[in-house]
């Protein structure tokens, strides 16, 4: 079987690259990075594929004559859902190939907007038996796309060494979040809550894993990057800031704090007491609900005092640590065929603004996009 695997972000091309591993002996994988204004940089690259020849960035063009090369009888679409749609609707339409898609960390609630991006894939990988259940709802309710597919993790199979055990370490790891929270002020209280835990336990380096460098893109743009909040606050403390794979920061953790983030996972995987900050709600917008009743919930002043905490058994078998795995079996049987591919439910008049915007992003280099839409902005306050 062969397989061709395209990513356009940071945490995209991760999730593919470690989802490839999943596959069975013998299958051939190929994989590339499409380029749009969210390309990850040759170092967020090399990181990403984790020792592997770093993948070619390619326009919409070599991206379709890379697949008529190949002659796929997959392919891996790991894409924001824009992308996604337009990649399978138009750029590599009419392949014959089996399409498969997913999200690459919690999809807790699942929402109908992923779903209707990804409506012409043929499989979509979810992570967990809840995943699977919301997003068949979803796709019965709404119609199109395929079969719903469960797979753990990838960093949740790969990441951690045999025996490794967390918790002994000397260093508490924050995870940010590009999304969450929102506000300067939120971000500015975490800040310095981790400054406070620094001050009381001298022992311990306070790390901020961030998950771009200054400069650098990532799937979703951060209004406020705690890098230069942190020199805007004047630095009140001692704190250091990172970025580079997350196991590397795991492995030598005592503690680990986040306000949403699939690196709570990961911080579970390696046994590191964890932290998830419930000071700004527990809702869907916080991208957070999945972890009611983990046990992991806790404050600021929690954080500042170090006390973090193991997730409860029950919750774990229901949410990302199941052994079970069928995406795999569903494609090996969509390939073998035969199969009626699914059409987008973003086809039609009142989707094609859109649809042409998503083709631009992977047809025009980034920096002459960035152009346009500067003389654009331009253009509406002169015209306002």
């Amino acid at each position: 079987m062969k397989i061709l695997a395209v990513a356009d972000s940071d945490s995209y091309l991760k999730w593919a690259a470690s989802l490839l591993g999943d596959l069975p002996d013998g299958c051939r994988t190929e994989l590339a990075v499409i380029r749009t204004p969210i390309v990850p940089s040759a170092e967020q690259i090399a990181a990403a594929v984790g020792g592997r020849p770093a993948p070619p960035v390619l326009s919409a063009r070599s991206l379709r004559r890379t697949a008529e090369r190949l002659r796929p009888d997959a392919v891996l679409v790991a894409c924001t859902g824009p992308v996604v749609d337009v990649l399978v609707s138009e750029v590599l339409k009419g392949l014959g190939a089996v399409f498969v898609t997913g999200l690459p960390g919690i999809a807790v609630p699942a929402t109908e907007k992923a779903w209707l991006f990804r409506s012409a894939c043929d499989l979509f990988v979810a992570h967990s038996g809840r995943e699977v259940a919301e997003f068949e709802e979803i796709g019965r309710r709404l119609g199109g796309g395929g079969s719903v597919g469960l797979a753990r993790l990838p960093f949740l199979r790969s990441a951690v060494p045999a025996g490794a055990e967390g918790g002994s370490g000397s260093k508490v790891v924050f995870a940010t979040q590009a999304k969450v929270p929102v506000a300067r002020e939120e971000r500015e209280r975490i800040l310095l809550a981790l400054a406070e835990l620094a001050a009381a336990r001298p022992e311990l380096e306070v790390v901020v894993k961030l998950r771009a460098l200054e400069g650098e893109r990532q799937t979703h743009n951060e209004r406020h990057p705690y890098q230069r909040l942190w020199r805007e606050l004047g630095e009140p403390g001692r704190l250091t800031f990172a970025a580079g794979p997350m196991g590397e920061h795991l492995a030598g953790a005592a503690g680990f704090v986040t306000v949403s983030s699939t690196a709570a996972l990961e911080a579970i995987a390696w046994r590191v007491p964890s932290l998830v900050l419930d000071d700004f709600g527990v809702s869907a917008e916080m991208i957070n609900l999945v972890f009611e009743g983990s046990g992991l919930l806790g404050d600021l002043g929690d954080l500042a005092r170090g006390d973090f905490r193991a997730p409860l058994p029950g919750w774990c078998e229901e949410n990302y640590f199941q052994r079970e795995s069928t995406w795999v079996g569903l494609l090996t049987a969509l390939v073998a065929g035969p199969r009626t591919q699914p059409r987008s439910l973003l086809e039609g008049p009142a989707h094609e603004a859109a649809r042409r915007r998503a083709r631009l992003r992977v047809e025009v280099p980034p920096r002459l996009l960035r152009v346009g839409y500067r003389a654009k902005r331009r253009l509406r306050r002169v015209l306002s």
